[in-house]
């Protein structure tokens, strides 16, 4: 009976020391100053100034277009 004592208590101690120093807390450490964030990755089809700059890439010199 002890020893399940002693480990309810452990797991108890565990969880708690998790919620104060996990991996959430650099998100709450600071609440006036800016935590920088990963900038989202996003692929070249959902980048506008990506496509922006291949559509205007392919009428800069072509003499065969009608702009």
């Amino acid at each position: 009976m002890t020893y399940l004592l002693a480990l309810i208590a452990v797991v108890a101690v565990a969880v708690l020391c998790w919620k104060a120093f996990g991996p959430q807390r650099a998100n709450r450490i600071g609440a006036g100053h800016t935590v920088s964030r990963r900038k989202r990755v996003i692929g070249p089809d959902d980048d506008p100034e990506f496509l922006w700059r291949i559509s205007h890439k392919g009428h800069d010199g072509d003499p065969g277009s009608g702009e």
